[in-house]
């Protein structure tokens, strides 16, 4: 695939798919109202890590789609996938940085906003993506690119990152 149809598409299934979980649902159960759950001395850090965690993750966010179209030749679409393995960036830390960045960016409005529900939600969201990863991507991604995929599966991990990255 060519780099503008890529990164089109890229865009739009960025916007689709994470801008629905990681900022539509959210705004939807909460309404962006924040709530101090904690003691007021306690609020202010809660606050400032959890704007961190969503500065983070939208980072992370947004440098993983563009590996996929610097790096792979494609999109995360699954109807437009990657014609190589993308392993550089933040994908020498962990397999899974889109989702490890909309985890950090859900967490991090629950605690900005102090709002447990966006925690609840959270867990929903990684049991359904943890299911989806082991039943759907691996295998698929097993499939397409054979011992390839196996060598980088055995040395980076999924979910947490490792502190060095992985030099394939």
């Amino acid at each position: 695939m060519r780099r503008t149809p890529a990164a089109v598409g890229s865009a739009l299934f960025f916007a689709a798919a994470p801008g629905t979980v990681a900022v539509l649902i959210p705004w939807w159960i909460t309404g962006w109202q924040p709530r101090a759950p904690f003691p007021v001395a306690l609020m202010l850090p809660i606050r400032l890590v959890g704007a961190l965690l969503i500065l983070a993750g939208a980072v992370v966010l947004v440098h993983a789609f563009v590996r996929f179209v610097v790096e792979g030749f494609g999109t995360p679409v699954p109807v437009a996938p990657p014609e190589r393995l993308v392993v550089g960036g933040f994908y020498r830390y962990v397999r899974n940085p889109m989702y490890v960045a909309i985890f950090s960016m859900i967490i991090g409005q629950a605690m900005l906003l102090g709002r447990s529900e966006l925690l609840g939600y959270a867990a929903v969201v990684a049991v359904v993506v943890t299911a989806f990863v082991r039943w759907r991507e691996e295998p698929l991604l097993r499939r397409r690119f054979g011992a390839e995929y196996d060598a980088y599966r055995a040395a980076v991990p999924g979910w947490l990152p490792r502190l060095r990255p992985h030099d394939p």
